[in-house]
């Protein structure tokens, strides 16, 4: 017989209907997997997409926490406010979050958040901030107290950090210096 007569004598048997076989699994084991899948479906993915929300809604505030912006809490308000409106002001809390205000510096005399300058402070205060620093952030709060727009708490860090300065016996900075 020839190769050709082989695959004439065979082809009609591929045609012959088989036995059908919907899954791979028992009927009863079957419907236990579709009644997990359509628990998770309906449970847990609709928590993981709310987590998943709420995650890249914050991105804004971790950010501006993050760069010291001076109106970090601003921002995370506008955040919260994002969440409640479906979204629709998120974009705008990221663009302020990247953004530096321009007449912040000038009316404020800095461009960070006052707890940048805590922060600081209390590392000063343990001795982990080195005497360059220092007198960096003592220019700073110096520079914002010739403006006259020093908060409280802030004139407060700043005489701690002058008695500090002269228990260290570091050099007060320069009047131009920053």
């Amino acid at each position: 017989m020839s190769r050709t007569r082989k695959l004439l004598a065979i082809f009609p048997a591929a045609l012959l209907p088989l036995p059908a076989q919907a899954s791979f699994l028992p009927p009863a084991l079957m419907d236990k997997a579709a009644d997990i899948l359509a628990l998770f479906v309906l449970v847990f993915v609709p928590l993981l997409a709310v987590a998943l929300f709420w995650l890249v809604h914050v991105l804004p505030e971790k950010i501006a926490e993050k760069r010291q912006h001076p109106q970090k809490d601003a921002i995370h308000t506008l955040c919260l406010l994002s969440l409640a409106f479906g979204g629709l002001l998120w974009p705008l809390a990221w663009l302020w979050a990247y953004a530096r205000p321009v007449g912040y510096k000038l009316a404020y005399g800095t461009d960070k958040h006052d707890d940048y300058f805590l922060e600081r402070a209390g590392k000063a205060g343990a001795a982990t901030l080195g005497e360059e620093d220092l007198r960096h952030l003592a220019a700073e709060l110096d520079a914002m107290a010739a403006r006259g727009a020093l908060p409280p708490r802030l004139q407060h860090l700043r005489e701690e950090l002058e008695a500090l300065r002269t228990s260290r016996d570091v050099p007060a900075p320069q009047a131009g210096s920053r």
